[in-house]
């Protein structure tokens, strides 16, 4: 796997870190100086490209063409924004994450202007805040562009009624899919068999409207 990040701040940085942590090869593409020379330092020049994130030579140069994933995180939305069009329409990138640093230019961030996946940080704070408030075994991972769908984590209560019971004697919403389950420290990709026990923590991809169907189910009893 081969991912391009265009803008090495804080948070293309981090994301670099991630990947070399779970040995994903990868490059970063900023346009300061001072950003790149940290990245070479962290990261090796292989690493880091010194370069306008917008300029098709520059992504040529980095073989964007054959990334499987290009992130687009700078701090500014126009330039996530024409990279994501750039990485799409003219090098067919298959996964293109922009994101969004105003939330009034959420809206533009979408599939026709060649954003599969947008990552609105204040949208994402803001669910954070209300689903600590009313729904706290609840944790928003990432919100997609459309549709009104999340990727969410939930911690099963001790009191829950999925607690002991196979997940396919579950009534399950219709509009969800269980996508992981850790155990502790164990990792397990779920089936109908798979018990569910407190304490579990449990990945899925969900309709935001169906939260409070999940909260009956995994959330405390009492």
């Amino acid at each position: 796997m081969y991912v391009v990040i265009i803008g090495g701040g804080q948070i293309g940085s981090y994301m670099a870190e991630l990947l070399l942590k779970s040995k994903i090869d990868f490059v970063v593409v900023d346009s300061n100086h001072d950003n790149v020379e940290k990245l070479i330092k962290k990261f090796g020049q292989e690493h880091a490209c010194y370069g306008d994130g917008t300029d098709p030579t520059i992504l040529s140069s980095v073989k964007i063409q054959e990334a499987d994933v290009v992130a687009c995180v700078t701090g500014r939305d126009e330039v996530n924004l024409v990279a994501s069009m750039i990485a799409k329409f003219e090098f067919q990138s298959p996964r293109v994450v922009g994101r969004v640093n105003n939330p009034s230019n959420s809206w533009l961030f979408n599939i026709g202007m060649g954003v599969d996946a947008a990552v609105n940080q204040a949208d994402i704070i803001g669910h954070m805040v209300v689903e600590e408030m009313s729904m706290k075994n609840f944790l928003t991972l990432m919100k997609l562009s459309k549709g009104g769908h999340s990727i969410v984590q939930l911690v099963a209560a001790e009191s829950c009624l999925a607690s002991g019971k196979k997940i396919a004697t579950l009534s399950l919403p219709k509009d969800c899919l269980l996508i992981a389950i850790y155990h502790g420290e164990e990792l397990i990709i779920p089936n109908g068999e798979t018990v569910i026990f407190p304490g579990d923590r449990i990945i899925f991809f969900s309709n935001d409207s169906i939260y409070n169907d999940l909260v009956r189910l995994f959330g405390s009893n009492q």
